[in-house]
């Protein structure tokens, strides 16, 4: 019975301290643990803006790296341009050398122009007449466009060199053409035959005159009709390309200086 009693009052001893009022050291605890829950809450906002940070900066850091990829291209880039630049600067120098050495030629280049075209119409004077109208003509020309001064200086020496090759070709054709000549006191139609500048001659139609320039006396001669007749048809018709090419005896005057 007194154990009874003992351990009824312990009973009562323990609800009385789990009823009692919580001691100052239980609400100190409360507040620790609240403000460690702060604390974790603060932590948690600290790294969320870390993480922020952190990706902030790894973006940064790959926009600089492409940043510095383009940078590198375009130092190569302009590196290239600059190499196109020196070489255009270069080439405009070498230009302004040429234009001042152009400039230069052309003064020099006139006066030889002159020279040649005056020296074109005098052997033109002095050569054997064929197609004289015509190559007085392109002399004439020649000096009205030396007066020109919408014509280059080049254009104008590449056509008195032109006059040159058309009267070096003389020299190694058989050339046909038709014109007048006084023969017997008329003017007739005749027919030339050119044979290089070793031979002019003629033919009247129908081949009742014939003749040949006599470069010596400067005049023409007439030549035996029965003798010569054939042989200045046929050159016509070889000139003419009517028939093949073939051997002439036809007069032809010997150099000067060499007896006949």
């Amino acid at each position: 019975m007194a154990h009874r009693r003992t351990a009824l009052r312990a009973l009562a001893c323990c609800a009385a301290l789990l009823l009692a009022p919580l001691p100052a050291g239980a609400a100190k605890v409360d507040q620790v643990v609240t403000e460690g829950e702060q604390r974790t809450a603060e932590g948690a906002a600290s790294q969320q803006k870390i993480d922020r940070l952190s990706d902030a900066a790894d973006k940064l850091l790959r926009d600089y790296r492409q940043v510095v990829k383009v940078i590198d291209g375009l130092q190569v880039y302009n590196g290239l341009l600059q190499k196109q630049v020196d070489g255009q600067v270069a080439e405009m120098e070498q230009l302004r050398e040429s234009m001042a050495q152009v400039a230069l030629i052309e003064r020099q280049i006139v006066p030889l122009m002159v020279r040649m075209i005056d020296g074109l119409d005098e052997f033109i004077g002095l050569d054997v007449p064929f197609l004289l109208d015509e190559r007085q003509t392109r002399v004439a020309r020649l000096q009205a466009m030396l007066e020109r001064a919408d014509v280059d200086a080049a254009e104008k020496f590449r056509k008195v060199l032109e006059a040159y090759e058309i009267e070096n070709d003389y020299g190694r054709t058989i050339e046909a053409y038709k014109g007048s000549l006084e023969v017997a006191g008329k003017a007739r139609e005749v027919d030339f035959l050119r044979v290089g500048r070793v031979g002019l001659y003629y033919q009247t139609v129908g081949g009742a005159h014939s003749g040949a320039w006599d470069q010596a006396q400067h005049q023409w001669v007439e030549l035996p009709a029965d003798q010569y007749k054939s042989a200045l048809a046929a050159g016509l018709r070889i000139a003419r390309k009517q028939v093949a090419p073939d051997l002439l005896t036809l007069p032809v005057a010997a150099p000067q200086g060499v007896q006949r």
